[in-house]
């Protein structure tokens, strides 16, 4: 098993679009990346932690490589946002990859050059490597599991397919 860290904004979404994906073995959410040790959610929200809202996704690369992870996740956020995902506005909510192996580095940066070219407006994507990681509440952890119909910026449709698709490259 391997491990990576995603920062799409709002960790609810992203984390039940990512534990939908085949080959993923768990994810939990938290706060990545910061100044604070230990944040609640209230601290990231409104005291300037500097976290990103952050999803550790524990994968089998042998179902589910990160070459094609990364591309799955892209379709979930919009690179080229600064700070906002969705409604959700704030460095919380910026994008990132996150990577605590340094041979992952090169695989993630090839999947940022790939996505660069399809867009005429520069990426706003953190790549670095991982600083910290304090997992969050218990309560935002698989929040849309307990909270059906609970806010998600990722669109249904995006994790109903990721529920459905039989290989991590199926691109119905």
């Amino acid at each position: 098993m391997r491990t990576i860290y995603l920062a799409g904004g709002c960790f609810w979404g992203a984390e039940k679009f990512l534990a939908s994906l085949r080959g993923v073995a768990g994810t939990e959410v938290g706060y990545a990346n910061g100044r604070t040790a230990n944040p609640t959610y209230e601290q990231v929200k409104h005291e300037g932690t500097g976290h990103a809202e952050t999803v550790r996704v524990t994968y089998d690369e042998a179902v589910l490589p990160l070459s094609r992870l990364l591309p799955l996740f892209f379709r979930i956020i919009d690179p080229t946002t600064v700070d906002q995902q969705g409604h959700d506005i704030g460095h919380q909510y910026r994008t990132g990859i996150y990577w605590t192996d340094p041979a992952d580095e090169p695989v993630i940066r090839a999947a940022l050059d790939a996505l660069a070219r399809a867009y005429d407006a520069p990426l706003a994507v953190e790549c670095l490597p991982l600083e910290n990681f304090y997992p969050a509440e218990e309560y935002h952890q698989k929040y849309l599991d307990k909270n059906p119909g609970g806010y998600c910026h990722v669109p249904w449709a995006l994790i109903e397919w990721a529920r459905t698709a039989v290989d991590a490259s199926d691109e119905r």
